[in-house]
């Protein structure tokens, strides 16, 4: 039985947790990042057109382009957590449900 488990575990992919913690890690550094690229562009536009409002457009694209990012992260584990529902042994709510009846 032990043997088993020992031939699974040699099976599963050891950097694979590793690479999941480095993308979640990823999402703030892509909201700073996002952001300080948008006010270079602030700078940018100011400094082309001599307009100081023009430096709020690139403030308020880096602001958006991060709230891209949340929602794209946000959108990507729901969708591993309804796969991870979908397991049988994490279908716990349904077994209790069954049981009741």
């Amino acid at each position: 039985m032990a043997d088993v488990e020992n031939k699974e575990e040699e099976k599963q992919p050891r950097i694979k947790p590793i690479i999941e913690a480095a993308d979640n890690l990823s999402l703030g550094i892509s909201m700073v990042v996002a952001v300080a690229m948008g006010v270079g562009i602030g700078f940018l536009l100011k400094s082309m057109t001599g307009v100081a409002w023009t430096l709020w457009i690139g403030v308020f694209i880096g602001i958006a382009a991060a709230i891209l990012n949340i929602f794209k992260a946000y959108t990507k584990q729901k969708e591993m957590y309804e796969d991870l529902a979908k397991e049988p042994r994490y279908a716990m709510k349904k077994q209790l449900d069954d049981d009741d009846d």
